[in-house]
């Protein structure tokens, strides 16, 4: 259940009432019996508390990034790879 704010047209006091969704707005002051008008506010905003969701969930650390494979030579049967290959530069 929500918690409503709510405020005295008469005599300025402020109170908060836990009630349901359903109930009716309260119209009379607990101190003076007066009127009263409900406060409509934003409400609270996000906040995020720790180091972060990117940083946690979205992000991925150096650890977690796979080195590149090179391709195999076409010739990997040959006794001897082409000049080009990239298994003949890694040899």
């Amino acid at each position: 259940m929500p918690t409503y704010e709510y405020e005295c047209k008469s005599c300025s006091h402020s109170f908060e009432a836990f009630q349901s969704m359903s109930e009716p707005p309260l119209k009379d002051c607990p101190d003076c019996g007066k009127e009263v008008r409900r406060i409509i506010f934003g409400g609270a905003g996000i906040i995020f508390k720790g180091s972060g969701f990117y940083v946690n969930d979205g992000k991925k650390s150096k650890n977690d990034v796979k080195p590149e494979s090179k391709p195999a030579c076409p010739k990997a049967g040959d006794s001897a790879p082409c000049a080009k290959c990239p298994a003949a530069q890694t040899a």
